[in-house]
Parts: structure tokens; C-alpha cells; sequence
């Protein structure tokens, strides 16, 4: 028997940094996301042996322990570790054994909120195995309690509420990890031309997103004005996406994506670099009307808004820096979970 679960990665669409502490917790965040058909997804087969099994598939990485309450959590294989901790700890897992194996869609510190996104999956599969009674807001929580609380990871709250919820959503962030998740009701046809519009662009780069956020965090702390006057014109970025979204103002779409990209470079250094600027300015003169860095920055996917048929002539621009486009469709659909006889 196999307990299976998949959850979907996100592109943040506008708004993005001002769901992380403690910037959120004094002034209140809000970003709009939407889910794509790129998932990481979890696997927990059963054995009779009385050992845990850990592997992800994407990375080649494989740890096998005896069966114990508790695994340790070295800088290896961390995320599964941290979860089945966790679960461990508040529910109990009564079986011989099993083997957890994971997969995701996009590399690590690729911008796509992949680690949160597989803590979710995970968490999903546990749920499945366990019968867990935890609703949306709940699992999207428990995975944000593990990340930072648990493991001590940098970073915000809205790739686990994403992951979880699916969909195309406005996100509000408040003080004692309020979170509220607003779903988009956005016509077909404007979800259509946006699909048909954003192109979704891997720069062969990875970051480490974590050295990014805690500088983000550190000039919040010390009242940088110029670091919170941008997250202050990120909120209002997000509140601007969600009308021209639900009035299918697509023209305005690359003028609110390219004033958000100006207002991240101002929360931290490395958000962008030479290389970054260069393809943006590049997909710019081609007919882009604008993007962003996805994620944290300093690397990983960025999106280019092109209107009307610019997109291919943003591909061939974007040829000589030797990275890729990856297709993909939105998604309504968030975490789920089945079981496999």
C-alpha cells in the first residue's frame, strides 16, 4: 500500500516579500500568486522491515535508519526529516516501517517555492496514512511551523498557503501568523491570455534564498525607509494585479510586473545582479512590457509579461544565455492526496 500526495508550485505574481516576518507582523503583507503545473509530490510505501527509508528522486539522495521517534537533522535530507519529526512527535506513527520518497518539478532555490511546496506534499501523505483530520489553513500552517519554527528556516508564509490552497489567490498577512487566503474568481479567457502571455523562464541559476530574506528582514528591523517604502509599494503592487486580473486589464499586467521588479531591488541586495538585469533588459527590447525575478531572487525563474505576439521574439532574444522556458498550464487544484492498493 502506498499513501501518495502532490502539491503544486506558485508563481507570486506580485506583492512578493511582504509575507515575511516581521515586516508582516507590523505593517500587514499581501501577494498574489497562482499555481502552475509544476508539483512536488510524496510517496510513503509501507515495509516490513523496522527501518525509515528516505529518498528524493529528483536529487539522487537516499538516507536509511532504523526505525526511531526521532531523525536527525544534519543539513541532510532535512525537510522530510523535519516533517516526520513533527508528525511523529503530535500524532504518532504506528507501522513496522516505510519508505518516504519525494519528487519535485523544479530545482531547488529556483524561485517556485519548492522546499515549502515539498514540506506540503509531505505533510499530505502523512495525512493520507494517518487519516489526519487537518484542513487547508491548518496543513499550510503546520508546514510553516516546521520550516521556521522546527527547523529554523528563513523565509515567509505564502508558498505553503499556495501549495495547499491551488488556485489564483489574493493573500493578506497579519501579526501571530494570521494569514487570509482569498481565492480569485478570474474569467477563463483572461486566465487564457495570461497563460498564453507569461513566459515562465529558467536561468539555469539557483539561489540560496535564506541569505536574501534575512537581509530583508534585518533592514525591517532596523527601519531602513527606503527598504520599507518598497514593501509598502509591493502591498499596494499585489492590490493592483488583483483589479487588472479580475477586470481582465491584461494590457496593465508588464506595467505592474516591471514596477514591482524596480520596488524589489530596493529590499536587499542581490535581489537581482548583472546577469539578472541583463536578461530583463534584454527581454525589455524585445517586447516584454515587463517581469520579475520569481521567488527571493539572486537567481533561479524569472516571468516576462509579452503582449500580443511578442513571445517569440522574447524566446529567440533570450537564445544566447543558454537558459530555458518551461511550459505550463495554471491549476485550480491544490494538495492532494490518494492511496495506491
Amino acid at each position: 500500500m502506498i499513501f501518495r500526495s502532490k502539491a503544486p508550485l506558485r508563481l507570486g505574481l506580485a506583492g512578493g516579500g511582504t509575507d515575511v516576518s516581521p515586516y508582516s507582523d507590523i505593517y500587514g503583507g499581501a501577494i498574489l500568486n497562482a499555481t502552475v503545473s509544476l508539483y512536488a509530490s510524496a510517496h510513503i510505501e509501507l515495509l516490513e522491515q523496522p527501518v525509515i527509508e528516505l529518498q528524493t528522486l529528483d536529487r539522487n539522495e537516499q538516507e536509511l535508519f532504523p526505525r526511531t521517534h526521532e531523525l536527525p537533522v544534519n543539513g541532510k535530507l532535512d525537510l522530510l526529516k523535519g516533517v516526520y519529526n513533527r508528525i511523529q512527535k503530535d500524532f504518532g506513527i504506528e507501522t513496522t516501517g516505510f519508505r518516504l520518497s519525494t519528487h519535485v518539478d523544479a530545482p531547488a532555490g529556483s524561485g517556485l517555492g519548492t522546499s515549502s511546496t515539498l514540506v506540503v506534499a509531505i505533510i499530505g501523505a502523512f495525512a493520507e496514512m494517518l487519516k489526519l483530520p487537518l484542513g487547508e489553513y491548518d496543513i499550510a500552517h503546520y508546514a510553516y511551523e516546521i520550516e521556521r519554527n522546527d527547523l529554523q528556516l528563513a523565509g515567509g508564509k505564502q508558498d505553503q498557503y499556495a501549495a495547499t490552497f491551488g488556485g489564483v489567490n489574493f493573500m493578506e498577512f497579519y501579526e501571530n501568523d494570521k494569514v487570509i487566503v482569498n481565492p480569485l474568481r478570474i474569467k477563463q479567457e483572461y486566465l487564457n491570455e495570461l497563460g498564453n502571455n507569461l513566459l515562465l523562464y529558467f536561468t539555469a541559476t539557483s539561489r540560496e534564498s535564506a541569505t536574501i530574506i534575512k537581509e530583508q528582514q534585518k533592514n525591517v528591523r532596523n527601519q531602513n525607509e527606503q527598504s520599507i517604502e518598497a514593501m509598502h509599494l509591493l502591498k499596494e503592487q499585489a492590490r493592483r494585479m488583483k483589479e487588472a486580473l479580475l477586470k481582465g486589464r491584461l494590457h496593465e499586467i508588464g506595467e505592474i510586473l516591471d514596477y514591482g521588479f524596480q520596488q524589489k531591488r530596493k529590499m536587499a541586495a542581490n535581489i537581482s545582479n548583472s546577469l539578472m538585469d541583463t536578461i530583463y533588459e534584454t527581454a525589455q527590447k524585445a517586447g516584454a512590457s515587463g517581469g520579475k525575478i520569481s521567488g527571493a531572487g539572486g537567481g533561479g525563474f524569472m516571468i516576462f509579461y509579452c503582449p500580443g505576439n511578442t513571445r517569440f521574439n522574447v524566446m529567440k532574444a533570450l537564445e544566447p544565455f543558454g537558459g530555458v522556458f518551461r511550459n505550463y498550464e495554471f491549476t485550480n487544484q491544490g494538495l492532494t492526496t490518494w492511496t495506491a492498493q
